[in-house]
């Protein structure tokens, strides 16, 4: 008996062995513990976040600062180009009126025409608009949009003959280009080549 109690210990001692071996290998391998991040370093990481985004706003409202003028001017620019229609509306009665026989009717009407255009010009000085003058003077194809053409001679050549519609500038810029009619002169015609007269005997 004794024995067989003791054979059975022998047994078991190398299953318990192999069980315990294998509980031990079973077991996963712990991970390394991340390290944990610093509170300093994320405080400093939003101050160069924040410094950067107010370096980009003072920026941006710098460039706002700049082009605020520029932005204002051609705002009004668009707005007085409307009214530039009813100018030439005016202008062109003015002329029609002048053209006309003058009695105390016409008279009456071109005083008020005048006091008109004194406004206008009153309102043109103050926002930096100055008329063309371009009849009489060289074609300026960045100030002129030619609508017609006449024909011209040696004197007038390449000049503005008539105004059709009175352009303007404001400031140095265009704001809106005259539209007019220029001389050319006719080219000289080339006189017809004569052929040399064929040798006799060939």
């Amino acid at each position: 008996m004794k024995n067989h109690k003791a054979e059975e210990k022998k047994t078991k001692a190398p299953a318990e062995e192999i069980e315990c071996v294998c509980g031990e290998a079973a077991k996963p391998a712990a991970a390394p513990a991340a390290e944990p991040e610093k509170p300093g370093k994320r405080a400093e990481d939003y101050y160069d976040q924040l410094l950067r985004l107010q370096a980009d706003f003072e920026n941006y409202r710098k460039r706002v600062e700049k082009e605020k003028p520029e932005l204002i001017k051609w705002g009004k620019a668009e707005m007085l180009l409307k009214l530039l229609p009813l100018y030439d509306l005016l202008l062109a009665a003015h002329l029609h009126l002048n053209a006309a026989a003058d009695d105390g009717a016409n008279g009456d009407v071109l005083k008020g025409l005048e006091m008109i255009f004194k406004e206008f010009t009153k309102l043109f000085e103050a926002e930096g608009i100055r008329p063309m003058e371009t009849t009489g003077k060289p074609y300026d194809p960045m100030a002129c949009d030619i609508l017609g053409v006449v024909e011209g001679t040696d004197e007038n050549d390449g000049l503005v003959v008539e105004e059709l519609q009175k352009g303007f500038y404001l400031g140095d810029k265009i704001l809106r280009p005259a539209r007019v009619k220029i001389a050319k002169k006719k080219a000289a015609e080339r006189p017809p080549v004569q052929e040399p007269p064929a040798e006799e005997g060939k």
